[in-house]
């Protein structure tokens, strides 16, 4: 009679929906570099360590270095987008786990684009009129600028 396996753990850890290489493209994906990091030429990284709840929701994100300039705040605003799937627990359990991570801030290969105020430009121009007294024309030209902030 062969025996039972016992299972490896008790409880089962919650996990990313695609993996470890889902989780940095949805990092890399959603990372807004703070302007005021950029403008100042900040980079390094943020370590972290933050609870999952039972639901798995990010509960409470505590940073173990502090980078400043906007950074901790977006490394902070990052982690609580992310959403683990919990596997059912024996007895309806509640259970907080208890995760690290770390976010990496380097800046882009052409900042001055990246600063550059993301926005519309947009022209409209008038045919030329024909003054009646001279035969020279005179252009209408109209600009407008819309710039929005993310």
């Amino acid at each position: 009679m062969k025996k039972e396996k016992k299972e490896e753990s008790f409880l089962k850890q919650p996990y990313y929906e695609g993996g470890d290489s889902a989780l940095k493209e949805f990092i890399t994906k959603n990372l807004v570099y703070p302007k005021q990091a950029m403008e100042h030429n900040i980079e390094g990284s943020i370590p972290m360590t933050y609870d999952i709840n039972y639901k798995g929701e990010v509960a409470d994100v505590r940073l173990m270095h502090h980078l400043g300039f906007g950074c901790d705040e977006e490394a902070v605003r990052l982690v609580k987008l992310l959403h683990f799937t919990v596997p059912k627990l024996p007895r309806n359990l509640r259970v907080i786990f208890h995760k690290k991570l770390t976010i990496h801030f380097r800046l882009p290969k052409h900042p001055e684009k990246a600063l550059e105020s993301q926005g519309y430009n947009i022209s409209y121009i008038q045919k030329p009129i024909q003054k009646k007294m001279e035969n020279t024309p005179v252009p209408s030209v109209y600009t407008y600028t819309i710039n929005y902030d993310n």
